[in-house]
């Protein structure tokens, strides 16, 4: 797999002033969720070793993602599921923001999941077909 593009896209987001940046990753590993995880872990590699540890933050979202020790079909992880393989990459300085706006930042995961939770799988099907 040619990773050539993703220190090219690291620099550049450093010298951007948006405060975060969305990259699919439209590769064969779209269906492949532990081809994905290599995948993120290179970059995350990349990320530390071309200094930007501590700079940037890279989150992970996929069409088959599971927390650990869930089932694959808890509704709980449709939290960090996407329609395709995404890298989101942020900005710590905005997350050190986001935080002291909102100092209970674990509050709005928890909150996510119970939504999730609340809607279940019926409900998160109507909300596709509207």
């Amino acid at each position: 797999m040619n990773h050539l593009g993703i220190p090219a896209l690291l620099l550049l987001f450093a010298g951007a002033a948006v405060a975060t940046w969305i990259a699919g990753v439209w590769l064969a590993m779209a269906t492949d969720v532990l081809d994905y995880h290599f995948f993120l872990a290179e970059v995350d590699a990349l990320n530390r070793n071309l200094g930007y540890e501590g700079v940037f933050q890279i989150a992970s979202l996929h069409p088959q993602y599971e927390f650990a020790g869930s089932d694959p079909d808890d509704i709980a992880n449709f939290t960090n599921r996407s329609p395709y393989p995404t890298l989101h990459l942020l900005r710590e300085s905005s997350i050190d923001r986001a935080v002291a706006a909102f100092p209970d930042a674990a509050e709005i995961f928890e909150r996510n999941i119970e939504t999730m939770e609340r809607l279940g799988h019926e409900g998160w099907r109507k909300l596709w077909l509207v």
